[in-house]
């Protein structure tokens, strides 16, 4: 198989602003600093010359219409954010699967702009995101000094202790991990598994392999087949009464399981493992899928919540399309999950290509409007269209 190559309530939004000043930023302050995203006033009506049929070009053409509105409303504030890191891997997933030069030259120019240096938290997993674009813009062009820099300073990090160093929670203790929400797992892990797969050197997947399953045994609900954010909403509940599972969350998680896959040797000791907790996500994400074919926030209470959110549905859907190109998910089973997943996506794009409905940065299920993008959803959503792109070609 083709590899990725070829508010409701007040307590949830006193929750976000606390995960956001554990991390030292109002929500607001972010927004501002890293040019992320937005809410207009009015966004206009909603786009009319798009279909939501799982057809190649009509897929290709709504993939267009956000991502060239999200290059031209964005790129002055590109930056070595995780944010603009998940965005990156949607354009590299674009510019594949459209034979888009103006996408991959934007991804090159992001490179030279920073030196194709990561972030400044050199611990941080948030701040090592950005190094799968570089990795990914090397094992095309062969350019070592895309490549050196994220090298050396994964040699480096690999060699510290696995505890909680930059931007520790405030409850941390001595036995914090480094990878202590769930977010992180899709930050680093799959740089370590790219760094593996471009020098065959297996210590970077052991060390990816001890942090994922550290990670894990904290956040993962072997019940409910979900993970929480980070430990603060291990005891917290929805209004319905029901465990509190972050929708973005746990689609970082799963796109990140997928990534890792896509580099992880066939005979990797605990590869089943990844597979099993792949298929275990899938199967509860598809049995709680909206009408609409998207999820909400809060994934055990969408009833809550007055709009679905998309960077997390957009998740969802290019993970069980992978699923399904990679032969781990059934086709049968799974194929109208995507396709009603997609048709709800881009149902959702504004007639300029903004890409609505779009929960701002945050640490847990909240509210928003209509009209909120932000750039990781566009992200999410880039990565699901090239993914359904190649399964449409797998029909044939």
């Amino acid at each position: 198989m083709p590899g990725k190559h070829c508010l409701f309530g007040i307590a949830l939004s006193v929750t976000l602003t606390a995960s956001a000043l554990a991390i030292g930023q109002t929500p607001e302050h972010r927004d501002r600093s890293y040019g992320s995203g937005d809410t207009p006033a009015e966004a206009g009506p909603l786009a009319t010359d798009l279909s939501g049929a799982l057809d190649a070009k009509d897929i290709g053409k709504a993939m267009r219409k956000v991502g060239d509105w999200e290059l031209g409303h964005s790129q002055e504030n590109f930056s070595q954010d995780w944010t603009f890191a998940a965005l990156y891997r949607g354009y590299i997933a674009a510019a594949a699967s459209l034979h888009d030069e103006q996408y991959r030259d934007a991804m090159v120019g992001v490179g030279k702009k920073f030196d194709w240096e990561l972030g400044s938290r050199q611990t941080h997993a948030d701040d090592q995101a950005i190094g799968t674009v570089y990795l990914d813009l090397y094992r095309q062009f062969h350019d070592k000094k895309m490549l050196e820099p994220t090298k050396e300073e994964m040699d480096r990090w690999i060699t510290l202790p696995d505890v909680c160093a930059e931007s520790c929670p405030k409850w941390h203790d001595d036995k914090t991990p480094l990878w202590w929400w769930c977010d992180s797992l899709f930050m680093a892990p799959p740089v370590l598994a790219d760094l593996y797969a471009v020098t065959g050197n297996k210590a970077y997947l052991a060390r990816m392999d001890k942090g994922w399953w550290e990670t894990s045994a904290l956040l993962y609900d072997p019940q409910e087949h979900l993970y929480s954010r980070d430990t603060s909403y291990l005891d917290k509940r929805e209004a319905n009464g029901k465990k509190i599972f972050w929708s973005r969350g746990n689609g970082w998680v799963i796109a990140g399981l997928t990534e890792v896959l896509d580099e992880m040797p066939k005979d990797y000791p605990t590869r089943a493992k990844y597979v099993e907790q792949f298929k275990q996500m899938a199967a509860k994400l598809k049995s709680i899928q909206g009408e609409d074919g998207l999820w909400g926030p809060g994934l055990l209470d969408a009833k809550s919540y007055p709009l679905p959110e998309v960077s997390g549905s957009a998740f969802f859907v290019y993970a069980m399309a992978w699923g399904i190109n990679h032969g781990i998910l059934d086709r049968a089973t799974y194929l109208p999950a995507v396709k009603k997943g997609w048709a709800g996506l881009v149902s959702h794009i504004y007639a300029d290509g903004r890409l609505g409905s779009i929960q701002p940065i945050g640490g847990g299920p909240d509210t928003y409007k209509p009209q909120t993008s932000y750039v990781f959803g566009v992200g999410a959503f880039l990565m699901a269209g090239a993914e359904l792109r190649t399964l449409t070609e797998h029909a044939h």
